[in-house]
């Protein structure tokens, strides 16, 4: 497996081994020593999975409060996503910069989410299912968001007209949010 840093401060991109012949594939997406051997120890206590039907549909940019601020990591195992994280760290060298990714089941990219980090993505194709690990149970009181067409972050999203959930359409700037969170980097 591939450890490759991004341009944000304690974000990573993941590319896993993968061993493919006539039969199909085979990839090892975790393994929690071979993580620790690279810097990296998470405790995930739960797996997430998420269909999007339709093509331009944006969820997010979400984020957890402390003390449930939440360390992801994403795969997308049908589809394709445009995937893009932001660092809301007050102190950070990166606050409110952002990054965009392609995750698909072709590339079989993994992100790694640092908490105090909002994220969010946007379907490229049809029927779209993303699956995740989370290292803190999700709690509906901590749960907040920055809205995904913040002018200040200025994100290129691939549509113009994207499908967003009620709660989505109603998240404030980053300017107007009190994120709570303070650069401590792990690097």
């Amino acid at each position: 497996m591939k450890f490759i840093k991004t341009s944000l401060v304690d974000a990573y991109i993941f590319e896993p081994d993968v061993f493919g012949d006539h039969r199909g594939f085979f990839t090892e997406t975790y393994n929690a020593r071979l993580f620790k051997e690279n810097g990296f120890s998470f405790d995930f206590i739960q797996d997430n999975h998420s269909l999007s039907v339709e093509t331009g549909t944006i969820r997010g940019l979400h984020y957890q409060l402390d003390p449930y601020a939440q360390t992801k990591l994403l795969r997308v195992t049908k589809g394709a996503v445009y995937d893009v994280i932001v660092d809301i760290r007050t102190g950070s060298p990166t606050y409110g910069k952002w990054e965009g990714f392609i995750l698909s089941e072709d590339n079989k990219r993994q992100l790694l989410v640092p908490k105090g980090f909002a994220h969010g993505y946007c379907t490229l194709v049809q029927n779209t299912e993303v699956q995740y690990k989370v290292d803190n149970y999700y709690s509906p009181e901590h749960d907040r968001g920055i809205s995904w067409d913040d002018p200040q972050l200025n994100i290129p999203w691939p549509t113009s007209n994207p499908i967003l959930s009620e709660k989505d359409k109603k998240h404030p700037h980053l300017t107007d949010v009190d994120c709570q969170f303070t650069f401590k980097s792990k690097e």
